[in-house]
């Protein structure tokens, strides 16, 4: 699994334990229960969502079985509990699951109720269009763009582009409906589920221009109590993140010598 923060590309059996309880858990409690408990997406292509043979799959998906394999050297050593959009931060808070890796990106408001980890991923907003003639953000200045109702994208989509008019829409199934009604040109939302909206629909394309970036990152508990999680997935990702780096000087130097 290649974990990077230095572009936008899109890096592409769960555990079955014992019915749902409560945990307040720190690291010691998880370790004695035997499996991690994550708030993951089933929806969200390609970060997590279902395929079609039924399975959780993508890339939160393969960090969440990656920090269970670091902690038990068991990757199936976790259970999934996919949640809605408004629940990913709750479950944290309510104690329902341990983390949550759920496309949750670091903000100031977020921050004053749970921790977050060192990001994995950096995302942003772009926009996905099936007109021809839309090949770059100019190219919206006047037209109807679709946005999710409440999103961050909202007021960078106006600040870029305040004559365009902007639609909300409650789901990303609206949007592709209102854009394949011919009512919007355009839908601004996160740059990597719109690259997974690009290769579940060949005929759209992503524009080229990512307006902003966002740094994901895994959601935990506040606490002094919940100081050794956050550090063991701190530098879970942080080996990751230097693998990486590795694994890229080397490849480039045997790119230079051949």
């Amino acid at each position: 699994m290649r974990f990077s923060l230095l572009s936008f590309g899109i890096l592409l059996g769960v555990h079955l334990a014992a019915p749902p309880v409560v945990f307040s858990a720190d690291l010691e409690t998880i370790q004695a229960r035997g499996y991690l408990i994550i708030a993951v997406k089933d929806d969200w292509r390609p970060l997590g969502y279902t395929d079609d043979a039924g399975n959780l799959v993508g890339f939160e998906i393969d960090i969440a079985r990656q920090l269970a394999e670091a902690l038990f050297g068991d990757a199936t050593a976790v259970e999934l509990r996919p949640v809605a959009n408004p629940d990913r931060i709750p479950a944290v808070l309510n104690d329902d699951v341990d983390i949550a890796i759920a496309n949750l990106s670091i903000t100031p408001m977020r921050e004053r109720v749970v921790s977050f980890s060192t990001p994995y991923y950096l995302d942003g907003t772009a926009f996905v269009t099936r007109d021809p003639q839309v090949q770059g953000i100019a190219d919206l200045a006047q037209q109807a763009i679709a946005l999710i109702e409440g999103s961050e994208a909202v007021a960078h989509v106006n600040y870029l582009l305040p004559a365009a008019t902007l639609v909300g829409v409650p789901s990303y199934e609206a949007a592709y409906t209102t854009i394949e009604n011919g009512d919007v040109s355009a839908f601004a939302a996160d740059v990597t589920v719109l690259s997974g909206w690009v290769q579940e629909h060949p005929n759209y394309q992503l524009l080229p221009t990512v307006l902003t970036a966002e740094p994901l990152a895994v959601v935990l508990p506040k606490g002094n109590q919940h100081l050794t999680l956050r550090t063991f997935v701190n530098e879970a990702i942080n080996q990751w993140h230097e693998t990486d780096r590795k694994s890229t000087r080397l490849n480039s130097s045997h790119r230079c010598i051949s």
